[in-house]
């Protein structure tokens, strides 16, 4: 459980050839009783890690698409203790490890402690905060590391060489590589500047890295994951489920297994 499985499920994909796919979906859009039927389907389909959003009124990070569902979710009713819930009860029918995307103040208003048990509990396997400081994380870090959940770290392309290296030397499960300037979202294209940048990321972390924010196509997904260790998909993923298209999510978890094109 925890940071070994996170682990474990990245080095059997990159040990075989293919790249890491991690798609981001938010608990609660659509209906918290869709959640399990929604990992299963991207488990089923060779997602890798599943990244799983707890909607929040101020997502700081998150572009128009992600903010929607969100909205959608909390319309539902959709809070973490409500998450945790239906992670706990179905927890036997799923191997594929989950990480939580969830802004610190509701992991403060939860109390630390407290989530990081009830996480366990529920068999997730990591965090990723948006809004939590190198500075700060003191204040989540030994909550975390008492159950074993990995405390995945965002490296953001405007941060210094020096940072950079901090934050890789300090991530746990993978490196999140920020591909752009601003927030999350589709775009048609990626600046020249972004593959030196995860060729930097690469030489100085011994943590696999994975290329988000942005990621919107099959292309996307080979052209990044030619310079990194994989991908997280978040709002083409989003909108792809919303809108019942899940055609298009398999397509983009496709181009991740390099394989599968070798074998052809």
């Amino acid at each position: 459980m925890g940071k070994k499985r996170i682990d474990q499920a990245i080095q059997n994909v990159l040990e075989q050839g293919d790249k890491v796919f991690v798609p981001y979906i938010m608990a609660g859009d659509g209906g918290l009783e869709q959640l399990p039927d929604q990992i299963a389907f991207l488990e089923e389909h060779g997602a890798t890690v599943i990244e799983l959003g707890i909607p929040f009124s101020d997502p700081v990070a998150d572009g128009p698409t992600i903010q929607e569902a969100g909205i959608r979710a909390l319309a539902n009713g959709t809070t973490m203790a409500g998450v945790l819930d239906v992670l706990k009860k179905t927890q036997g029918k799923r191997s594929i490890p989950i990480v939580f995307m969830t802004y610190f103040n509701l992991i403060h208003a939860y109390g630390a402690g407290q989530f990081a048990a009830d996480c366990e509990a529920a068999g997730v396997d990591g965090v990723i905060i948006p809004d939590l400081p190198l500075e700060e994380e003191d204040l989540a870090v030994p909550a975390l590391s008492r159950h074993d959940l990995a405390l995945i770290r965002l490296a953001a392309p405007t941060s210094p060489r020096k940072r950079l290296k901090e934050i890789a030397k300090r991530t746990e499960g993978f490196l999140y590589a920020v591909t752009v300037k601003g927030t999350t979202g589709a775009r048609t294209e990626y600046a020249e500047e972004v593959t030196g940048y995860l060729q930097t990321l690469k030489s100085i972390s011994d943590t696999p890295v994975l290329a988000g924010f942005g990621v919107s196509t099959p292309q996307h997904v080979k052209e990044l994951g030619g310079h990194c260790d994989g991908v997280i998909v978040g709002s083409k993923i989003v909108q792809s489920l919303a809108e019942g298209n899940t055609e298009e999510v398999k397509e983009l978890i496709k181009a991740s297994k390099i394989s599968l094109v070798k074998q052809a």
